[in-house]
């Protein structure tokens, strides 16, 4: 299962679900997200039956990213029913998201 793309119209349907939702905010010019993006995927890959992981891109979103407090990109947050959980930024490895998931 890949990570799934949301726009500002899904962003809160989504996270609001019963299962835990993981984002991250990221933007197309940062090299860093572009480095993390494929353990990203992997991640998606290999927790997808418990959890929904996601992307948004604050370029396209930026109300979301005031909303939410985001200052730094990459940041991964951690929704369950709505409410953010906890948060990592830019994590330097799928060990590193793993370990903030768990």
């Amino acid at each position: 299962m890949k990570a799934i793309e949301l726009n500002s119209k899904e962003f809160y349907e989504v996270i609001a679900g019963e299962k835990p939702v993981l984002v991250d905010f990221w933007a197309p010019w940062c090299v860093y997200c572009r480095r993390i993006a494929p353990a990203y995927e992997k991640i998606a890959e290999q927790y997808g039956e418990e959890l929904i992981v996601a992307k948004i891109n604050i370029d396209d979103a930026p109300e979301i990213a005031n909303r939410e407090h985001i200052e730094v990109i990459p940041t991964l947050v951690l929704y369950h029913k709505g409410q953010a959980q906890g948060f990592v930024v830019a994590p330097e490895s799928k060990a590193k998201i793993e370990e903030f998931i768990q």
